[in-house]
C-alpha cells in the first residue's frame, strides 16, 4: 500500500529520481539530499508505515539485515570508523517525515556530526517503577 500524498513513497517506489545505491521489491536505499555527513543514506520501504509502530513485522524482521548489509559495503566504499543507524518515531522524537526510514550516517573520529543528547542519570525510583510496569 502506498499514500499518493507521501514524499518518501513516491521515492522509494522511483516516481521521484534518486541516488539510488540498491533496490529490491520490498526497499529502496538512497542517499540522503540533507546528509549530515558524506555517504548518509535512508533505508525506505516501498509501502507505506507512518513509523515503527506500524510498521509490519515481516517489514521489521528485513530492515535490520539489510542495514547490516548496506553498512558493512558503505565502510569499506569509504573508509569510515563507524556508523549510526537512526530511526526517529514521531516529531517528539525527531521524525519530520512520516513514513518509516532508517538512517545509515558514517562516522569518522572528530567528525562533529551533531547526533548526541545530554546523558543523564536513571534513579532508582524511576528504574524500579519501569522494570515493575513492563513485568506486570
Amino acid at each position: 500500500m502506498k499514500d499518493e500524498n507521501c514524499i518518501f513513497c513516491k521515492l522509494a517506489n522511483g516516481d521521484i529520481e534518486t541516488a539510488t545505491l540498491y533496490e529490491d521489491d520490498k526497499f529502496r536505499v538512497i542517499l540522503d539530499a540533507s546528509p549530515a555527513a558524506k555517504g548518509h543514506a535512508l533505508i525506505i520501504p516501498k509501502d507505506h508505515y507512518r513509523n515503527l509502530f506500524d510498521l509490519e513485522d515481516e517489514v521489521a524482521r528485513e530492515v535490520m539485515p539489510l542495514a547490516k548489509k548496506m553498512v558493512n559495503k558503505l565502510k569499506d566504499i569509504l573508509g569510515c570508523d563507524g556508523y549510526n543507524i537512526i530511526q526517529n518515531n514521531e516529531a517528539s522524537a525527531g521524525q519530520t517525515v512520516f513514513h518509516f526510514h532508517m538512517h545509515l550516517i558514517p562516522r569518522n573520529s572528530g567528525d562533529k556530526v551533531g547526533l548526541g543528547w545530554k546523558m543523564g542519570e536513571l534513579s532508582e525510583t524511576d528504574k524500579n517503577e519501569l522494570v515493575e510496569k513492563m513485568n506486570a
